[in-house]
Order: C-alpha cells, then structure tokens, then sequence
C-alpha cells in the first residue's frame, strides 16, 4: 500500500465512483478509500428495526449504511459505505430544470446546460435508467391529487435506477456487454432505502465501481481519511500524503502517497475535512470552503392510513412517481418495505407555527381532538403497509455556511437569504390532501415538528464553483484552487439549487471532470 497512486479517491458514491472508472480507463493506478463498510445483497437488513445494520454510527457499534447528522439548522440524511449514497438512496434520477443551470456561482462558467447533455446521457446509460413501468397505491394517491389539482398532465412515473426484467428472475449482465455482474428483476418490494436484497437496484458497487475493479482499482473500506499534505512543495506538485485510520474497532493509522487526490466523501465528510485542512495542512484552500450550502429546500411529511382496509402503500418502488405543482415546486411519494417501522419513533404531527410553545400546544390540541386516530397511527400494524413518506422539494434558493463546532464537528450559520424553513405551507396542503384520501395526519421528523429545523436528503454545496479562489473552491472543472492534482466530486461541488433529486447530477457533472483529464502518458 505504500506504492505512489496517481490518484487517491476519498469516498465512494456517485463522484468517486465515476472518478474510479474513468482514471483507470486512462491508465491511471487508483485507490478508492471508503469509511464504510462492504455490503452484498444478504447483508442488508430486513427491515429498519435492524438498527445494527441499518444506522451507521460506530462509536454505539452500529455498522450500517445510513447515516443521521443532527446540526443546528438541519437533520442530514446521508449514505455510508462502499457506493455511498447509492446503497439508500431512492433510484430517482431526474434532470433538473434550465434554471438549475443559469443560476448560483457557477452560471457564467460555461453553458451547463448544453455543456453537460452528452454527460447526464452517459450517466443514464451507466447507472441503467430506466422509465418505473408500474404505479401503485401511493402513486396512484398523488395522481388523483393530481387531477383534483387540475394538474393530472403533471404527473409522471419517474426515471429510476434499477432493473426489471422479469420479476425475480436472474439475468447475465444486461447493460455492459456481459462486463458487469449477473441481475435479478425488481419485485417492487419498496425496500430500495434500506438497501436492495433482491440485486435489482444498479448501486454503484455494481457498475462504475465494478467496471473500475476490473480495470485494476484498488478499494479499501472502513478507513477514514485524517490528513492531506503535500510533499515537497506547498502547491502539490509533487504529490500527497494521505493519513488514515480504522473507523471502526482500533483506530490503527496508516498513510499512502499519491500523485492526485479527489474529495468523494459527500457534504458531510469533505466539507469538514476540507475546513480541518485549512487550518493545518492544506492552507492555499479557499476561504469559500463551507459556504454556499443549500438543502433542496424540501419538507419530509408523513402520512400514516387509519382506514379499515387500507391499501399497501409499501408496495413500489422507492419513489415510484413525481407531481410537478408548479414551475418551482414538486412532490414525490416515498415509501420504505413492509416491516421498516422505525422512523415512527421519530415523528410527532406536524403544526406550522413560528412560535415553539404554539407548536407544542397545537400537537397537544390534535391529540385531544383526534385521540383515536393519533394512537391508530402511532401503534398501527404493518406500519409501513399504511405509511406513505412525502418529499416536497423546491427550487427557490437559500444557503447556509458549515463551519468547524466547539462542541459538535459542524455547526451552520445562516448566509444568504431565509434560513431552511420546516413549515412549507404548500408542503403542509399536500399532506393534508393525501391524509385526507387516506385517513391520515401529517407526521413530520420530531426536529421538524417540534424544533422548526427540517430533514433533507439532499445536503449540497460547500465546495462549489468558481471563477477564481475568491468565489469558489473549485474551478469549472472540478480542479481545486490552490493546488495541482486535486480534485472534489461529490455533492458539495453542486452550486445552485437543482430542486430535484441531485445525484444524476453529480454523475454528470463528475463525468464531465473526467473528461477534461488526460490519458496517463505510457
């Protein structure tokens, strides 16, 4: 391991996953380090309760994949493990809107949105995208919302990462010439979040990650990197040193030295790594590291059935649909596999109120007024069978600054415009509509509800781009300002709100990157 790579790939999701393939198509020795763990098919939990091996937290001896971060402004959902996000995230892969691309600090960069077309094609290609061929009880409840909306031309099956086929059914590589691993069709169990049992979900780890091991990548899980610095000159120029150490049991340390160096850990690993290496080792980083985060503006709502005979509403897949309510604004139905229970525990009904004592005494008041259906929902069977999971996400534009805590890791300041709202009062109508259908009150994560800070799925920026080191970290090309051979690629390099599911983006954005790097000279 103390062999130079050309490259060091910290982090494996959707940009370090691209990072890995495409430098090893160019002839480059890389090393991916994930501070996750591997997981296969039969190591993902049956359902949420399993918190062994749902929740990744190892200081409590929970080895999972998804990860909860508590800051003051926002709870964070994020993916651990080899593949990153793709291991829990919900298949989604949406294009976002022009504005996407016309607005934040990359705008006049370049023409993004003819610039990355021929990338977001690829992307599509690589990660097996696919129309989701069939709607069922969640969806089918956000389609008559549709039309009593008059918006039923809004409403659309989504573009999904994951294979079909014939339910079930087990296939020889259908996407890469028989260069890729073996498939099994989607069963539409709704359990893509807590990670795929069936092998039917195109994770990461079953085609970029794949493709870049045959190719001679290396990667190695449950380290965590510590430190960057450069050897020999302050530029990097002549490579780096990369400290890690065990991230789970005994903190052994270790270190490797490379010629380049590319930041995949998401928001929640590179940003706070980035900011600790300005203040020690890497001090040429840009005073932008931290700044213009932004959360996709959305509300998680949860909408519980008390009918008789419900319907089951963990049948599908992940999201299996989208409402387009207006040119800012969509929902998207999301619902976990029967059993997955958990996030009940989690979650109060939802009052939109500025004022927390009025938040608390609206909660008391729904509890007096409808006492039976709160105690149907909190201590209902089959949970999940009745549960439906609403993601409403906007394109309107705010940020946050992620800085260095005293007594936590991170803490978030405001930056510019509101701060990240939980009371989404277009969010709030939607949920009473689809309780409404279904018998339900709107629930919402207890820092939500209680707290006034709402949950996202989608935490980005942090290291965005720039024209020069004063407005970005990154240049239009990923390429970080400051030193040569080091790159970031992951969610924290997108610099404008997309409004959307991002990670098409990032794979896009990354491809792009990758591009613009040149074949090793033999």
């Amino acid at each position: 391991m103390k062999n130079n790579f050309d490259y060091i790939i910290i982090g494996s999701g959707f940009g370090g996953s691209v990072s890995a393939l495409r430098l090893s198509e160019k002839g480059y020795k890389v090393l991916v380090i994930e501070k996750g763990k591997w997981f296969k098919s039969e190591d993902f939990p049956k359902t949420n309760w399993n918190l062994k091996k749902w929740i990744w937290e190892p200081k409590l001896n929970l080895k999972g994949f998804f990860k909860m971060t508590f800051l003051n402004h926002v709870t964070v959902l994020s993916g651990v493990g080899v593949g990153g996000g793709s291991l829990t995230y919900a298949n989604t892969l949406p294009v976002p809107k022009s504005n996407f691309f016309n607005s934040g600090s990359w705008a006049k960069l370049n023409s993004w949105e003819l610039e990355l077309k021929p990338f977001y094609e690829t992307a599509y290609k690589m990660l097996g995208a696919a129309q989701n061929p069939k709607l069922y009880a969640a969806d089918l409840t956000v389609k008559e919302i549709a039309k009593d909306l008059g918006k039923e031309n809004n409403f659309e099956a989504v573009k999904v990462a994951v294979y079909f086929g014939d339910a079930g059914k087990a296939v020889k590589d259908p996407y890469f010439n028989g260069e890729g691993p073996d498939r099994t069709g989607c069963i539409h169990c709704g359990a893509c979040m807590t990670g795929c049992r069936y092998n039917s979900k195109n994770s990461l780890d079953k085609n970029y990650l794949y493709l870049a091991q045959k190719l001679g990548t290396k990667i190695i899980a449950e380290k965590e990197v510590f430190n960057v610095s450069t050897i020999g000159t302050s530029d990097g120029s002549n490579g780096y040193k990369i400290e890690f150490k065990s991230s789970v049991g005994k903190k052994q340390q270790d270190f490797i030295t490379t010629k380049g160096v590319i930041f995949s850990g998401g928001v929640m690993g590179t940003v706070p790594l980035l900011l600790k290496l300005k203040e020690n080792s890497l001090p040429n980083l840009s005073d932008k590291v931290g700044c213009n985060v932004r959360t996709n503006n959305e509300s998680l709502l949860v909408v519980t059935s008390t009918e008789k005979k419900p319907k089951d509403y963990s049948k599908g897949l992940a999201i299996g649909s989208i409402l387009h309510t207006d040119e800012n604004s969509h929902l998207e139905p999301v619902r976990y596999g029967e059993g997955s229970g958990f996030f009940r525990v989690l979650t109060v009904p939802t009052i939109h109120n500025k004022f927390v004592l009025f938040r608390f005494l609206g909660v008391l008041l729904l509890f007096l007024k409808n006492p039976f259906k709160i105690f149907k929902t909190i201590f209902a069977r089959s949970y999940a069978k009745r549960t439906t999971v609403l993601l409403f996400m906007q394109t309107l534009d705010s940020t946050l600054r992620i800085k260095l805590g005293k007594l936590t890791k991170m803490k978030t300041v405001t930056e510019q415009g509101e701060k990240p709202n939980a009371f989404i009062s277009e969010a709030l109508l939607l949920g009473k509509q689809f309780g409404k259908k279904v018998k339900g009150i709107p629930y919402a994560n207890f820092t939500d509800a209680l707290l006034g800070s709402p949950t996202t799925a989608h935490i980005l920026g942090g290291a965005v781009m720039g024209k020069d080191i004063s407005e970005g970290v990154i240049d239009k090309n990923n390429q970080v300002f400051g030193y040569k051979n080091m790159l970031v690629c992951d969610g924290s390099i997108i610099s404008a709100n997309p409004g959307v599911n991002p990670s098409l983006s990032i794979t896009a954005i990354t491809e792009h990157a990758m591009s613009k790097i040149p074949s090793k000279e033999k």
